[in-house]
């Protein structure tokens, strides 16, 4: 191919062009023997000189259409194609699935937002929503786990498609349950076909694994062997007073919260355990985040390419196939005259 300036036609296979003059040397070439007469016929010359001073022009046109057809044909054969102008690509150094729990516990009031309690769920989502927004050139993918990990988004590029799913998750969605071990088993069947460098995961919940087939320490074993790099953040806060008749307690809301699990999936695979016990915390670790997982984005850029060659190839078939059609109605017309008509035209 001819390198091309964008904006520009260029042909692929430009020496297929030697193939156009061949069939125009066919006609160059001698006959390989005069014809003979079997029988002679005193006016066979006059005959003769007759029928191809009458077709003539009718041969002379057909041959051009066929030249046109050929030309059309070695058109696409050489391959045309417009270059079009370049297009940036977003290319990423990372690929990242985030897990967030959905599960019944996400649904306790132990933060504030704003000013006001609120669950814990909606604090996630509060926060959530711009780390996400700040991944301009990542590729981002959303795991929702209850009962039963689900993937919600496929790692896209579209950012406003993730943080939409988020904002309309519901607290029991996928189930009461923790499924922990299942949603790590999830992300690492969508992330192993990924180079290393891009296989990151970040687990949030606030829970233990009580559901799912796959337990915590096989779901592990999974991670380390494909490379998978998981940040774990625990959600919930470490106290809080309720009223009772014999006055206010104090309580522990994250009693349930296996940080040892957690923080096993982050040693062992290069990541970190984050505990977020408000939301000041929660954003700090999302920020913390966009420093060990910087955005590394490669400027890329590639130049469309439209085929042309179906055009010229198309129209020659076409034509090609207009033409059968017309010769045959010639010859069937002139097979239809009178034998009397014929032999005007003939002693004329």
């Amino acid at each position: 191919m001819f390198p091309a300036d964008p904006g520009t036609l260029v042909w692929v296979w430009p020496w297929l062009l030697a193939a156009w003059p061949l069939p125009f040397l066919v006609w160059l070439l001698p006959p390989l023997a005069e014809p003979v007469l079997a029988l002679p016929v005193p006016f066979a010359e006059r005959m003769a000189a007759h029928a191809t001073s009458e077709k003539r022009p009718l041969r002379m046109g057909w041959l051009l259409f066929a030249g046109f057809c050929w030309t059309l044909l070695v058109v696409a054969a050489l391959r045309p194609q417009w270059v079009g102008e370049p297009v940036k690509l977003p290319v990423s150094g990372r690929s990242m699935m985030l897990a967030v729990d959905l599960s019944g516990s996400m649904r306790e009031q132990d933060l504030e937002l704003n000013g006001d309690p609120a669950t814990r769920l909606a604090v996630v989502k509060s926060v959530l929503t711009p780390f996400i927004e700040r991944r301009e050139g990542d590729r981002l993918g959303l795991i929702l786990f209850g009962d039963q990990p689900y993937l919600q988004t496929p790692l896209t590029f579209d950012r406003s498609m993730v943080v939409q799913m988020l904002v309309e998750s519901e607290i029991g969605l996928a189930g009461e349950r923790t499924a922990l071990g299942a949603a790590v088993g999830l992300a690492v069947r969508k992330l192993r076909d990924l180079d290393d460098s891009q296989r990151v995961l970040v687990l949030l919940t606030d829970g233990r694994n009580t559901a799912g087939a796959l337990a915590p320490k096989a779901a592990l074993e999974l991670a380390e062997q494909v490379g998978l790099r998981i940040y774990t953040i625990g959600v919930g806060a470490d106290e809080a007073y309720i009223r009772t008749l014999f006055g206010t307690r104090r309580v522990n809301p994250s009693a349930e919260l296996d940080e040892a699990t957690l923080q096993a999936f982050a040693e062992r695979t290069g990541g970190r355990y984050f505990r977020a016990r408000n939301p000041e915390e929660l954003e700090q670790i999302y920020t913390e985040l966009d420093r060990l997982e910087p955005i590394e984005v490669d400027e890329e850029t590639y130049r469309p390419l439209r085929e042309l060659y179906p055009w010229p190839l198309g129209l020659a078939v076409g034509l090609g196939l207009f033409g059968m059609v017309i010769r045959a109605g010639l010859v069937l017309f002139q097979s239809m005259l009178p034998s009397g008509i014929q032999e005007e035209r003939v002693n004329a």
